[in-house]
């Protein structure tokens, strides 16, 4: 992730600020630069190696949440047992709110089993019917082994019944902004009704990352021995790539053979979701394929920072003339290598604004383009009060607002 001088980017938001036509106190526009020389053409950045076989798929970068490439993001899809990651991320946000703990014993109970156990087709952890275990060490079993019997019982464990645990999937994946997507089950087993996109299910895997690091980083272990058997993790990138820190696959007759998976190099993570592959060889050789092109053709950069003044605009009636303006949240994007340089901000802010101002009050918002396409937004506030001024000068400012109107 590249930090560049706020200063430089400050500089041209303040010169697209001036030509939306705001107050007459902005700055005045710098003047242009003499030409320079001409620069050695960019070399074109080759498109995304598409997969040999999927459904759907994108790379999609993690900072900034924008899909650097990708086919059918918003298709609907089974997510086969990637569904365990909506699953994990329940857990964590429950034990997150205190309403269940690692140590919590949890049961394998007689459905459990009988659903996702050994018996099944599906992928089983292993742990004994009508026994307890850890809550924690259940997660491991559900997160190495892919373990239909371990979702189903701590489903169960969390929400009383798989069902009632599913609204819970769906309540929680609303507030990631999972637009299209809708579970009935805890496990991923095909079900009418149960389904996601591509797009959705990178944006459950940013949001995992992102909240409950902890129990995503499961995800990576190797290994897991439960009741005397030992299974390997079913992501072969953990053995491929050192960068790869997870999340997880998926597999059956409907859905093919899917993965998703995330690797952070340097500074930059990358996130790839690959859906109804060929094998598990196929998965996994595409995947490291769109991570390796993302990160050799792609970087991140910090243009704003909270708390450092973007741009300052004209006040009437205040005690102050002017409001400085910055933003909340580190504004961020991601480009290809080389196109830094190409990136336009502008500011949309009212063109006249009167006091009180508080401290945080959103005043418009900037966005950055390339190429004439809006790339990156993000709220304009005031980082500093301005308080109302006395009688007089708001009568006066009232008078000379007048007079420019």
């Amino acid at each position: 992730m590249k930090f560049r001088s706020p200063g430089m980017l400050a500089a041209l938001a303040a010169v697209a600020t001036f030509a939306f036509g705001l107050a007459s106190a902005q700055a005045p526009a710098p003047a242009p630069a003499a030409p320079a020389a001409a620069a050695p053409a960019p070399v074109a950045i080759p498109p995304a190696p598409r997969p040999s076989q999927a459904t759907a798929w994108l790379v999609m970068d993690y900072a900034t949440g924008q899909i650097l490439a990708g086919e059918n993001v918003d298709e609907r899809v089974e997510p086969a047992s990637i569904t365990k990651v909506m699953t994990a991320y329940v857990i964590a946000a429950e034990m997150a709110a205190g309403r269940v703990r690692p140590d919590d014993q949890v049961l394998m109970s007689e459905r459990a089993w009988r659903e996702g156990g050994a018996r099944t087709d599906g992928s089983f952890s292993g742990f004994p019917v009508n026994q307890t275990a850890p809550l924690e060490e259940m997660e491991k079993g559900m997160a190495v082994q892919s373990g239909n019997d371990a979702a189903i019982a701590l489903a169960e464990h969390v929400a009383g019944t798989q069902e009632a645990f599913a609204d819970l999937m769906n309540s929680y994946a609303a507030k990631i902004g999972m637009k299209n997507s809708h579970f009935v089950n805890a496990h991923g087993l095909s079900a009418e009704e149960h389904y996601s996109t591509a797009r959705d299910l990178a944006l459950l895997g940013r949001a995992f990352v992102r909240d409950y690091p902890e129990q995503y980083a499961y995800n990576k272990i190797k290994e897991l021995t439960v009741n005397g058997i030992t299974q390997p993790n079913r992501n072969l990138l953990l053995w491929r790539d050192s960068s790869v820190d997870g999340i997880k696959t998926g597999h059956h007759s409907k859905a093919g053979y899917c993965l998703m998976s995330s690797a952070q190099r340097g500074d930059q993570r990358l996130i790839a979701v690959l859906m109804g592959g060929a094998s598990e060889r196929q998965r996994a050789d595409d995947s490291l394929a769109l991570l390796n092109w993302g990160f050799r053709f792609h970087e991140t950069h910090r243009l704003y920072e909270p708390g450092k003044p973007v741009a300052s605009l004209k006040v009437w009636k205040g005690k102050a003339d002017q409001v400085q303006l910055g933003v909340a949240e580190p504004l961020l994007v991601s480009v290809a290598r080389g196109r830094y340089g190409d990136l336009k901000p502008a500011m949309e802010v009212p063109r006249s604004l009167v006091a009180p101002i508080a401290a945080g009050q959103q005043i418009g918002t900037v966005k950055v383009s390339l190429d004439g396409q809006v790339i990156a937004e993000a709220p304009l506030v005031a980082t500093g009060a301005v308080e109302e001024a006395g009688f007089f000068k708001r009568l006066w400012d009232a008078f000379w607002m007048w007079w420019e109107s």
